[in-house]
């Protein structure tokens, strides 16, 4: 049997369409969890990753931590339990990565050039990867030397990138349905705003000095991204495209593939404790499986652990706009969750706050900076779960520290002091919360029955 880190390991890889991509890697978990030695079964799922030996990176990481934690005993009354992992691996693509780096970006007042709207073309055609798409975006891309002098180019370019989307995750949340909604003129009006993102003033998290890669320079880094006139449109668009089709793609796998292989999991074993982490839209593709398929049974995990999550942070809310809930709230609910959700945020996540401010400009509204937790617009990796009764804020501890998890609740944790950025979440902290959570869930499903 294949082993991370010293723990029972299985992989399962997803197709774009959400289907399972080797039967034979099902086969093989399904008799991984067969062992009653195991009583946990940790489920691991990124999120922006090119390849699938980042991803494979990140969890080996994330389980030499998880080996540490458990060989210095750093989590009273959990050296009884015996883990397994499974890694998900699905398509993703990272987001406006070049945008992200401080000094990979240009000055505020440098203009959108037509190579990096061409290679953003081309890299979204990649990650869509369809005939139809394909023959939209090499369209698109011929439009690209017309869009600063032609209106009706402009119009065109907005029409054959939506093109490229279905509408079956369009929401409020994030203003999607404006974006499918508009005229496509409308679209690239609203767009061709700038955002000046300021740094919010507050001191970088320790250890890491401001300007080289925290909170400051990232958003000194992303001036570009944010830049005004046509083509700061078209970047907008494109990158608000990417962000689309990624929320769409981890909706397809959590509500497909990913549903099925759990609850085959479960059915396999009732009695094992399971317990998913989802890393940006991986949070995402793992909160869709946890709110499950109608008239399906649920899949009711033990623990649901949310790691910069890019997706709304009024996901879980309840009245968050009049009489209307968050797209996630019947997870809490109805209590899909047996034990606690734990989502870590920072100020220091540019990257999901990017979604946000174009959101705010596609409803022709002024988008000032990243949204923060009192706007219309923001993200839970940003904020954490607002205007949810359930939630309850407080900060992602010191190992060793000292938490009071309870089930049907959302913890909040600040990781100002320990995430540095949107992927600097293979930390020890993380690992330890992760684990307290655990200890607080039944060890064995049927000890209560």
């Amino acid at each position: 049997m294949p082993d991370k880190q010293g723990f029972p390991y299985a992989e399962v890889q997803f197709t774009k369409s959400g289907d399972v991509h080797d039967p034979n890697e099902v086969s093989a978990l399904l008799e991984m969890v067969a062992a009653p030695a195991t009583t946990d079964l940790l489920v691991l799922t990124h999120g922006w990753n090119n390849t699938m030996d980042e991803a494979r990176g990140l969890y080996d990481k994330l389980l030499g931590l998880l080996r540490r934690a458990l060989s210095e005993g750093q989590v009273p009354g959990i050296g009884s339990r015996s883990f397994a992992a499974l890694g998900l691996l699905w398509p993703s693509k990272k987001f406006a990565d070049k945008e992200l780096i401080a000094s990979g970006a240009a000055g505020v007042r440098s203009a959108v050039g037509d190579d990096l709207l061409l290679d953003q073309l081309q890299e979204l055609k990649e990650l869509i990867d369809e005939p139809e798409a394909d023959a939209a975006l090499e369209r698109a891309a011929q439009l690209v030397p017309l869009l600063e002098d032609r209106r009706t180019a402009r119009a065109e370019f907005a029409d054959l990138l939506r093109s490229a989307l279905s509408q079956s995750e369009a929401d409020d949340e994030d203003a999607s349905t404006n974006l499918f909604a508009l005229p496509g003129d409308q679209v690239m009006d609203r767009l061709s705003r700038p955002i000046r993102p300021a740094a919010d003033g507050r001191p970088p998290r320790r250890g890491q000095a401001a300007g080289t890669g925290g909170p400051s320079g990232q958003a000194a880094g992303l001036r570009r991204f944010f830049a005004g006139g046509p083509k700061g449109a078209a970047l907008k668009l494109l990158n608000y495209t990417t962000y689309y089709k990624m929320k769409e793609r981890a909706g397809t796998v959590g509500r497909g593939g990913a549903y099925e292989v759990l609850s085959q999991v479960r059915a396999r074993r009732a009695d094992m404790g399971l317990h998913l982490v989802g890393h940006s839209f991986g949070a995402r593709l793992v909160t869709v499986a946890t709110a499950g398929l109608e008239g399906r049974p649920p899949l009711r995990p033990d623990s649901l652990t949310l790691l910069q999550a890019a997706f709304s942070h009024y996901s879980f809310a309840q009245d968050w706009e009049g009489a209307r809930d968050g797209a996630f709230r019947a997870v809490m609910s109805n209590h899909l969750v047996s034990g606690p959700v734990l989502i870590t945020y920072t100020h220091n996540d540019i990257a999901v706050g990017l979604a946000y401010p174009l959101a705010s400009l596609l409803l022709n509204q002024v988008a000032s900076g990243l949204g923060d937790k009192n706007d219309r617009f923001g993200g839970l990796g940003r904020n954490g779960a607002q205007r949810t009764p359930e939630a309850g804020d407080g900060s992602l501890l010191e190992v060793g520290g000292t938490y009071q998890f309870a089930p049907d609740t959302i913890y909040n944790l600040n990781a100002d002091e320990v995430i540095g950025d949107h992927g600097d979440i293979a930390k020890g902290e993380v690992v330890y919360a992760l684990l307290t959570a655990i200890a607080g869930t039944r060890q064995a499903r049927t000890d209560d029955g």
